[in-house]
């Protein structure tokens, strides 16, 4: 499995378990000249702003670790355009990562991440 497909994965893995949670996906994988933000989540008033990453080992750390502050200030520059546009300026927000963990078959949530 190649590292987009891997990703894709971790992507549907992630839907799958935020929808288990009550969470309605508004987006995946929205795109502007900034970047791109893997999954786009609402539960009642509040948007969600996922990223997504997926390890089948921790031979590169663990996945949270490879949101650093430049992927956090592309997320925060995606988001900002996805509320404008949206006009979704009165509701809260957070940024949330999730780790999903292949071989153990583990999620980890990690809300306002950053």
């Amino acid at each position: 499995m190649n590292n987009v497909q891997k990703g894709k994965l971790g992507e549907k893995i992630a839907n799958k378990y935020l929808l288990s949670k009550g969470f309605k996906i508004l987006d995946k994988n929205y795109k502007t000249r900034y970047g791109e933000i893997d999954l786009i989540a609402q539960k009642k008033e509040k948007i969600t702003f996922v990223e997504v990453k997926l390890r089948s080992n921790l031979n590169y750390g663990y996945p949270c670790e490879a949101v650093n502050f430049k992927k956090q200030n592309k997320i925060r520059n995606v988001a900002t355009e996805y509320i404008n546009k949206n006009k979704l300026e009165n509701l809260e927000y957070s940024f949330d990562v999730i780790e999903v963990y292949l071989k153990d078959k583990k999620i980890n949530h990690i809300k306002n991440a950053f």
